[in-house]
């Protein structure tokens, strides 16, 4: 399959968002999903950019019956931990399903780590819902290891009105 990985630009938020939603269908969330178009320009594209993304491209010829060649993507922030000092974050890898197993989720994974190393990264995290035992799988053939297993690490979130009453001073 010919495809090429690039860093993503303001004009591909269409089709990121239109990939982020598709990902959260997949994830069974998607009733909770509020993002629009301009949030993800104004997050992935501002001055001063929660993420950062790179798209995986098919051309003309290998286009969806829907006419999409934006087929998957990876959203990446970095991080630091003075355990694990510089990484690079995963938020997402998607792929849509008629193009897995092309080697194109192993491309955007391995891009992403290329570009951790590049800014002196030590490692990539990321975290994978458990459900997922297809992405779980994958993720394992790549050498990665679940910490809440191996290391007793857990992912914890505050959101809502519990993040908006931990704000309050």
């Amino acid at each position: 399959m010919d495809y090429t990985i690039r860093a993503a630009n303001v004009e591909d938020c269409k089709d990121l968002k239109r990939m982020i939603m598709e990902l959260a269908e997949y994830d069974k969330v998607s009733d909770e999903m509020t993002i629009t178009e301009k949030d993800v320009e104004q997050d992935g594209f501002s001055k001063n950019p929660f993420f950062h993304g790179i798209i995986a491209e098919v051309p003309e010829q290998h286009r969806t019956k829907e006419g999409h060649t934006k087929i998957g993507y990876a959203l990446y922030h970095y991080s630091y931990s003075t355990l694990g000092r510089r990484s690079v974050f995963m938020m997402e890898l998607y792929v849509m399903p008629e193009f897995r197993g092309k080697g194109i989720g192993k491309a955007l994974m391995s891009k992403v780590a290329q570009l951790g190393l590049a800014a002196g990264c030590t490692g990539l995290n990321f975290i994978v819902l458990d459900w997922h035992k297809s992405s779980l799988d994958f993720y394992f053939k790549q050498g990665c290891i679940n910490a809440t297993t191996d290391l007793g690490y857990h992912c914890m979130i505050c959101s809502g009105e519990d993040f908006e009453h931990l704000a309050q001073p």
